[in-house]
């Protein structure tokens, strides 16, 4: 009778470890995807503006997502949702993020603006105290102060290697946040290939739009690399920049999915760790590329963002699974 009954626990034991290793997995090939996608934008940004290579990739992410990803999960009935709003308002958020990270790439570091993005986590735990009204206890204050300072000693205010483009992976951090704080429950009651349907329909009409109004170039020349990412006219690329939009393309969908899968199998405490690391993968994408190595300083700043927002996630495991599942962290970007 023991030996049926220690065989029945290690069946439990593997049903329930199976989804925690899915998820997992799911978790470090979103993250591969998509900072193998950062890396490929920054190296069309001195070519191309932005809007032209969102355009690109939402579109064949859409049609990737609705030729196979939406069918794997039950067919185009999912896409009808009763929380539209909600989603629309996702999917701005998530323009936003990618807007101003993106932008930011044009003459940051791919390592350094990765980590700055990584300060989301303890926005979303102040921000989670402001609007949602939910106690933060010292410890996790103590945490969010910590990975301030990093942010702080990577940006170097007031210092000669102070770059106002620092600033921008900042305000996606924050746009990211206030995604998450609005949407923190609806990948409980979506589908993830419902989620990243949403998110890919609004890139393509927002950076559609911004196109029709600035694709032409008249407001470019501002000699700024930020503003001309933004700004520079469209124009048509050869085969091989084609080629890596569409790989953009297709590691946004691949990504996106993945991130929202990753977090809908598995426990948000155990998933958002393994997001972590992207910034090693950032920094290994910097050097090989542009030689980028961080500097002593940077390397400090990395780490007490990379610290403090891995702790907060302790926390919030150690607080219960209730909490922890409240607050899921995909990046879909």
């Amino acid at each position: 009778m023991s030996g049926i009954g220690q065989e029945g626990t290690e069946q439990k034991d593997a049903v329930a470890t199976a989804p925690a290793l899915l998820g997992i997995l799911c978790a470090v090939g979103a993250v591969v995807a998509f900072t193998t996608q950062d890396m490929a934008i920054k190296w069309l940004s001195g070519d191309y503006p932005l809007h032209q290579i969102i355009l690109a990739r939402a579109t064949i992410a859409l049609i990737l997502t609705l030729a196979i990803l939406v069918p794997l999960e039950g067919g185009y009935g999912n896409l009808r949702t009763k929380r539209l709003p909600l989603h629309l308002l996702r999917g701005l958020a998530v323009v936003i993020a990618n807007m101003t990270f993106f932008t930011g790439l044009a003459s940051l570091p791919l390592g350094e603006a990765t980590a700055i993005f990584f300060v989301a986590p303890l926005f979303i735990t102040a921000l989670s105290v402001l609007m949602l009204r939910e106690r933060v206890g010292p410890r996790r204050w103590v945490a969010v102060l910590i990975g301030l300072t990093g942010v702080v000693v990577m940006i170097r205010p007031g210092g000669s290697t102070f770059q106002w483009a620092a600033l921008l992976p900042l305000a996606a951090a924050f746009a990211y946040a206030m995604l998450q704080i609005m949407t923190r429950k609806l990948g409980i009651a979506e589908k993830a290939s419902t989620m990243a349907f949403y998110i890919q329909i609004t890139f393509v009409f927002v950076s559609g739009g911004i196109g029709l109004a600035a694709g032409d170039g008249r407001f470019a020349g501002t000699g700024s690399p930020q503003l001309e990412f933004l700004l520079r006219a469209w124009i048509w690329p050869p085969a091989e920049d084609m080629a890596i939009m569409a790989g953009v393309g297709v590691l946004s969908a691949i990504g996106g999915y993945l991130i929202s899968q990753a977090y809908r199998v598995a426990e948000a405490g155990l998933v958002a760790p393994f997001e972590y690391v992207a910034m090693p993968l950032a920094v290994f994408w910097g050097v090989m590329v542009w030689g980028e190595w961080p500097d002593a300083v940077a390397w400090v700043g990395i780490s007490l963002i990379g610290g403090a927002g891995l702790y907060v996630f302790y926390r919030e495991t150690v607080r219960g699974r209730i909490n922890v599942l409240k607050r899921p962290m995909p990046r879909n970007r």
